[in-house]
């Protein structure tokens, strides 16, 4: 006797509108630099939010110097030096320099140090600061005229890097070191910004194009 053909045996038709198998998966590399790319520009931005406050505030005071009031203090000091410290072919600069900065509360570091037959001259500088003495080398008296800006000019020449020292010029490297690095990583975690690639990146180069049509048009 012959029999049937179970229902396990039939063919099962696929359901309309089942799922399609999905798309190969990104390759490794691809999804560790988005990893990696988010990361970096996440905890980057933290790590240099004040610096980078601070170049964005202090680049609207350095180019609208007139917002702000200019506040200069102007002092004159007057004194005497050891004669010992001025006599001879060797000046004693660094026991001057010192004794300066003791006594009159003199800032900045020392810009120029001039000796001639007659007289000594001592230049500090630092942000928003000078101060010059000029010494008698015969009597070792002084005098001493000292500027002190406001703060804005502070901050400003602080942006600038003048009058700061090597120190603080390792500090405006650095932030421009950081300043490339989130530009590059938004620049990759837009690349794996599907839905917003393409308007993302052309944004970015209609903005690099209006920076350089202003330059060619409207800087002298």
């Amino acid at each position: 006797m012959t029999t049937t053909n179970s229902a396990a045996e039939q063919p099962v038709a696929k359901p309309r509108g089942a799922a399609k198998a999905p798309a190969p998966r990104t390759s490794e590399f691809s999804r560790q630099l988005a990893i990696w790319g988010r990361w970096l520009h996440i905890y980057l931005s933290m790590v240099s939010f004040a610096i980078l406050f601070f170049f964005a505030v202090t680049g609207l005071t350095l180019n609208h110097p007139d917002w702000f009031g200019e506040h200069q203090q102007t002092s004159q000091f007057k004194g005497s030096l050891q004669p010992a410290w001025l006599t001879g072919k060797e000046v004693a600069k660094l026991e001057i320099v010192e004794y300066l900065r003791r006594t009159n509360g003199v800032k900045g570091f020392v810009a120029d140090f001039r000796v001639d037959d007659a007289q000594c001259s001592v230049s500090f500088k630092g942000p928003g600061y000078s101060a010059d003495a000029f010494i008698d080398r015969q009597s070792g008296k002084y005098e001493l005229n000292e500027t002190r800006l406001g703060l804005v000019a502070v901050l400003n020449d602080l942006h600038k890097g003048r009058d700061s020292g090597p120190k603080w010029s390792l500090v405006v490297d650095f932030s421009a070191v950081l300043m490339a690095l989130l530009s590059l990583t938004g620049m990759v975690l837009m690349f794996f910004v599907k839905k917003k690639r393409v308007s993302g990146f052309t944004t970015a180069a209609v903005g690099t194009v209006v920076c350089y049509v202003v330059y060619r048009l409207w800087v002298p």
